[in-house]
């Protein structure tokens, strides 16, 4: 698998926007975009199959959006409205052979993840 790479997170107030990249992207099977905050499990932001359904977490539904341009081979993440809750480590994930509602869930089913972006939402 080729490796993953973030980019686009940084420091932001709430209410400010951010968008985040991974390259490269594919169409072959679903992508993903998780997080993880300090002392929190690993969970599941946006995922998109290989037919364009798109899953997202409760917390940033109407907020977040996932999305691929596969002439750039690049998935993003643009998050607006961002709360100090968003805070966490963003991951990209590729690799999971099942539509998004179930890959969402199980992040031991992607094969290929990025080394992380960091967003910070202060108050």
């Amino acid at each position: 698998q080729v490796p993953l790479m973030e980019s686009g997170g940084g420091s932001v107030q709430a209410g400010g926007s951010l968008r985040l990249s991974c390259t490269p992207s594919t169409n072959a099977d679903s992508m993903a975009w998780f997080r993880q905050a300090p002392g929190k499990e690993r969970e599941g932001v946006a995922t998109t199959d290989v037919l364009g359904i798109r899953t997202y977490a409760d917390s940033v539904k109407g907020r977040f959006t996932i999305s691929k341009d596969n002439a750039k081979n690049t998935l993003y993440l643009q998050m607006n409205s961002l709360k100090p809750e968003d805070t966490a480590m963003y991951y990209c994930a590729a690799g999971c052979p099942y539509n998004s509602a179930y890959c969402h869930t199980q992040p031991t089913l992607f094969n290929t993840w990025g080394q992380g972006t960091q967003v910070t939402v202060s108050s």
